[in-house]
């Protein structure tokens, strides 16, 4: 009897965690599209196919909700950046900065992650989206000096760059053919 309601409890556990999962994977291209402001509770709910009640089960509220959507990219980015450091090359900064460069750029071919993070920063107003997308880029700051050994200066510039990329993404200003896009693209890879 035990070992029966041990294995209903896992079941409904493993159930929960995986509707989360889909609410999350659900909720960045929601809220990609319309940003936190714009973006209901109800239609996250449409889009996951589960009702308006189980995501509030889930999540205690839209914000909370937004905060876990952002610190689920944020994972997603650590992990591109393990496994590319893990591939790297070679060991010296600069080819492990151009091995994580090279993962950020396949990463965000996923529109609605690079949308979902811009939106984030967006409402960086708000104190608990603004503490966790803080926190998201604390962490890869620090994940990146740490498993590249680059100075922070270096550090700094791969993330300029990485924003550069995430606006002319963004923008699509690869479908532009005019000098502005062309300087600006120079050198950003698109894929």
């Amino acid at each position: 009897m035990i070992s029966h309601m041990a294995r209903s409890t896992s079941r409904q556990l493993s159930t929960a965690a995986e509707r989360r999962e889909v609410v999350l994977r659900t909720a960045i291209g929601t809220f990609a599209a319309r940003g936190y402001y714009g973006t209901t509770t109800a239609e996250v709910a449409k889009a996951a196919g589960i009702s308006q009640a189980y995501v509030y089960r889930l999540f205690p509220d839209k914000e909370s909700l937004f905060v876990a959507v952002i610190e689920y990219c944020s994972v997603r980015m650590r992990e591109a950046f393990a496994d590319a450091a893990a591939k790297a090359t070679g060991s010296d900064p600069g080819t492990v900065l151009e091995a994580l460069g090279e993962a950020y750029a396949r990463l965000i071919v996923d529109r609605d992650l690079l949308l979902v993070l811009m939106q984030a920063t967006c409402a960086a107003s708000e104190p608990a989206i603004r503490d966790a997308i803080r926190a998201s880029y604390a962490r890869e700051v620090e994940y990146v000096r740490a498993v590249s050994g680059a100075s922070d200066e270096a550090v700094q510039h791969f993330v300029a760059r990485g924003f550069l990329c995430n606006t002319l993404t963004a923008i699509r200003a690869d479908e532009v053919d005019a000098p502005w896009a062309r300087i600006l693209l120079t050198g950003i890879r698109h894929y």
